[in-house]
């Protein structure tokens, strides 16, 4: 095998929201920067996962620019849609890989995909990362970088360096394993469930560009006296669907894919991490949900008729990573208290989101405007590591308001500027 060498100044692992906000961020500001991708696309949870549409957040232009610039280039390419109640982030998951792509290669910034870890070099007296050793095809290349970045989502750079970690690994949210059907009558759809739920608190439908968008949900949680709820009712009561199916349950329209349907559920069914086969399991029986939900759409609701399943998701829809320790350790108690900072890298208002499998169990709690200092991006075993996305430097219940998209690509965002501006004041 062929050994290689290669130079940069930012090499950034994951290519999630995040890790190419980062990427995006650090080619414009003129850095030589590397994106290491272990699939063979960029997006992670909102290409190859479905996660879309964006959750709506304040964000008072804080480290926005990439936010702007996404949507921008995904005009270009029909691959985006402004909703009824002004949220940009409607996105096309299958185009957004092309979009990431155009977008990181007219930044400067070279891609590498399917690589995988194999060696690094520590200098444990300054505490930095010197390089890496990754495999990519047929090529072991050495990697050198003044700075590295951890946007895997579930910290896997930090596990291989043997950063220390958060401990809250008993917490837990369970996953999600999206999917999309296509062929519908939406329009048949949409007057049925608009019907359906009066009040309109849950269900939404509106003419956007020439096509039907639209929104619903249910749960099995009370809060909530959902407009749905007579048909999973029923489709429990005719064996349709088991208990568990309707945990969660999510739709939206997506830009640039008429008459389709995203579906954010179903939840895995993994609360047992204890044996290794317990989340392989958990997939199983997902996809075997994802048909049983198939069904009863196509049993209950008008429009289905001539529907099929058109994708299921290829990477799980993560809510709950590994997070390691940081310079400052983001508290729930800062989110309430809407603490200030120095180096403010993102403002947000999305509320604390906490998913649960049991009945009455979740949790969205609405909280004012909050604050991330960017000492919650930096690690505290090296010098020149820092993270970025939902791996951040945060408690649990922190996190569970920051994991949304379009926060985490403010922080690869901010988090480059921010190196960026300690360079120039020699601060970091």
């Amino acid at each position: 095998m062929k050994n290689q060498s290669k130079n940069y100044d930012f090499v950034i692992f994951g290519g999630g929201p995040a890790g190419i906000s980062a990427a995006y961020t650090a080619g414009k500001l003129g850095y030589k920067t590397l994106i290491i991708e272990k699939s063979n696309s960029l997006g992670g949870q909102i290409t190859r996962a479905l996660v879309i549409p964006m959750m709506q957040s304040t964000s008072d232009d804080i480290n926005t620019d990439f936010y702007k610039k996404l949507i921008e280039y995904s005009k270009k390419f029909n691959a985006q849609i402004t909703y009824q109640d002004g949220n940009e982030g409607w996105f096309n998951p299958a185009l957004l890989k092309i979009v990431f792509e155009t977008m990181l290669k007219d930044a400067g910034v070279d891609i590498l995909y399917e690589a995988e870890l194999l060696d690094k070099d520590i200098n444990t007296n300054l505490k930095t990362v010197n390089f890496v050793k990754i495999k990519s095809k047929m090529l072991s290349i050495h990697i050198y970088s003044k700075y590295y970045i951890d946007a895997t989502g579930d910290s896997n750079f930090c596990e291989f360096l043997n950063c220390n970690f958060i401990d809250d690994f008993g917490k837990f949210q369970p996953s999600s394993l999206r999917f999309i059907i296509s062929n519908i009558n939406l329009e048949k759809f949409s007057n049925q469930i608009m019907k359906a739920d009066a009040d309109r608190t849950v269900t939404t439908s509106a003419m956007i560009e020439g096509n039907i968008h639209l929104s619903t949900a249910y749960t099995f949680d009370t809060s909530k006296n959902w407009g749905l709820a007579p048909f999973f009712k029923a489709g429990i009561k005719d064996g349709v669907l088991k208990h568990s199916d309707t945990a969660y349950f999510q739709v939206f329209t997506i830009a640039g894919m008429t008459n389709s349907l995203a579906f954010n559920c179903p939840r895995l069914q993994d609360n047992d991490n204890e044996d290794i086969l317990t989340h392989s399991n958990a997939l199983i029986e997902a996809r075997a949900a994802i048909y049983r939900l198939y069904n009863f759409m196509k049993h209950y609701f008008e429009g289905f008729e001539n529907s099929f399943i058109s994708q299921i998701a290829d990477m799980t829809g993560v809510r709950v990573s590994k997070r390691p320790k940081t310079k400052y350790i983001y508290t729930l108690s800062d989110i309430l208290s809407s603490k200030t900072f120095k180096n403010t890298i993102l403002t947000a208002d999305y509320p604390v989101d906490i998913h649960s499998n049991k009945n009455d169990n979740s949790t969205l709690k609405a909280v004012k405007k909050y604050y991330l200092p960017a000492e919650s991006l930096m690690s505290a075993d090296f010098s020149n590591l820092f993270v970025c996305g939902r791996n951040l430097g945060a408690e649990f219940e922190a996190k569970a308001a920051l994991r949304i998209q379009k926060s985490c690509m403010s922080m690869g965002e901010g988090l480059v500027k921010f190196v960026n501006k300690s360079n120039d004041c020699k601060e970091l």
